[in-house]
């Protein structure tokens, strides 16, 4: 089974991080791009624990989706008369991965609520398939409400993006990404530039590797490039993926997100977070409960194990950032654009 397939009619390529054969979860080994396209097979829920963790899926629409095919694999390693409680371990077990991707959560309590309509190993695959194929029409719905969404211009759109909220971080064609690709087969698209994202490069890395699959123009700059660029008038919106969003429209993002928001709102940049609704958390009222990742020191401390500061040096590696309402432009779900103060009436509806 492909994960870079060059079949559809509507990509020159589609990019699919996670898939399933029928017997094991099949992921894009993000942590070896852009060097290597290589295909890790998963064969256990604790590998896909390990898999999560390691940031071998990463993005929050395909942690879910890759925890949902957890969730199968531990139903397989489960006792056939009694699968339930093991079911709870491994839930626990894939929730302790990554504390701020709310999709993550999102996706196993909707796999747990399937398990007790029908526990059968049948019944959760075809749940977890469904999870997966939903998430590509919801992106490439995200995608054409995010276009529709972007200034007009009198030449091209240069958008500026954070990260990596493409294909890579969802089931296929991405959110921020999404709205990139939409706008690029619109030929509405002139350049994107790509933020490197420090410390782990997925701006430099993935959002890069996925667009050059496609053709799509693309300029990575240092994350310190982007005041100088808006000031400039080289930037015309700021599209953004999430990890979490809070009631009040608050979000959760990779750390640098609350900067680039700071210095697109002071230049008067439109600055758009895109994200399914499966994002939204409405239990939480504001960003203030948002948990916050911290990751390794050494994500910082090194680049390739070239180390960068001196021994003795004390590090500090938050994996996320929040970004205020006030400073956000638009929310772009499957379902259209809303403004953040928006978002709970909509949700209820």
């Amino acid at each position: 089974m492909d994960l870079l397939s060059m079949t559809s009619a509507r990509t020159r390529s589609e990019i699919r991080p996670v898939l399933w054969d029928g017997q094991s979860c099949l992921l894009i080994d993000q942590t070896a791009l852009p060097g290597s396209l290589r295909t890790v097979a998963i064969e256990t829920s604790e590998q896909m624990a390990t898999a999560i963790r390691t940031m071998i899926v990463r993005g929050a629409p395909a942690i879910g989706v890759a925890a949902a095919f957890g969730m199968v694999l531990g139903r397989r390693e489960a006792d056939p008369a009694q699968p339930l409680p093991h079911l709870q371990k491994v839930a626990s077990l894939l929730r302790s991965t990554r504390p701020t991707a709310v999709n993550l959560f999102w996706a196993i309590d909707r796999m747990l609520a399937a398990a007790h309509l029908d526990s059968s190993v049948a019944h959760l695959e075809g749940e977890a398939i469904a999870i997966l194929e939903a998430d590509i029409a919801t992106c490439r719905a995200i995608g054409d409400h995010g276009l529709a969404a972007l200034p007009a211009t009198p030449h091209r759109l240069r958008l500026l993006t954070h990260c990596n909220a493409g294909a890579l971080a969802t089931a296929g064609y991405g959110t921020a990404l999404g709205v990139v690709r939409s706008a690029h087969r619109a030929h509405r698209l002139e350049r994107v530039w790509a933020d490197e994202t420090r410390p782990r490069l997925q701006g430099a890395r993935l959002t890069a590797w996925e667009l050059v699959q496609e053709g799509i123009p693309v300029t990575v700059i240092a994350d310190t490039v982007a005041a100088h660029l808006l000031g400039k008038g080289q930037i015309d919106a700021v599209v953004v993926g999430a990890d979490r969003i809070a009631a009040n429209g608050d979000v959760a993002n990779k750390i640098g997100t609350r900067g680039v928001a700071i210095l697109a709102h002071y230049h008067g940049v439109p600055f758009f977070v895109v994200a399914p609704w499966s994002t939204i958390d409405l239990d939480l009222a504001d960003g203030s409960g948002i948990a916050i990742e911290e990751r390794s020191p050494e994500e910082v401390r090194t680049i390739d194990g070239v180390v960068l500061a001196p021994e003795g040096t004390d590090f500090y590696n938050p994996a996320f950032d929040v970004t205020p309402a006030a400073l956000i432009s638009g929310i772009v779900t499957e379902t259209g654009v809303f403004a953040p103060a928006q978002l709970g009436a909509a949700l209820r509806r």
